[in-house]
């Protein structure tokens, strides 16, 4: 199952952690024609795998969460202020 780093979770809670934002939201990862496409969601959609780690959590479609299985979410924010994600394998 993806796991999350630190980073990872304090990110994602910053973004869904808002007064006009349900309890549920979180990041949703689906899988794209050239990776993987990341977005806000307000809830799980149906055949979701729902990872919750630490307070934070991301819903992963079903061919993400094939492919993100042995995965670690790492996230973090570049020199220009761009929030990135990448994936490093599990140790």
């Amino acid at each position: 199952m993806l796991t999350l780093t630190e980073n990872a979770c304090t990110i994602v809670k910053q973004m869904t952690d808002a007064p006009d934002v349900p309890d549920s939201a979180g990041l949703r990862i689906t899988q794209a024609e050239a990776g993987f496409a990341v977005s806000a969601a307000e809830q799980a959609e149906p055949g979701d795998q729902v990872v919750e780690q630490d307070g934070a959590t991301v819903y992963l479609d079903e061919g993400a969460a094939q492919q993100l299985d042995a995965m670690t979410l790492d996230a973090g924010v570049d020199d220009s202020g761009t929030l990135q994600f990448g994936l490093l394998a599990q140790a």
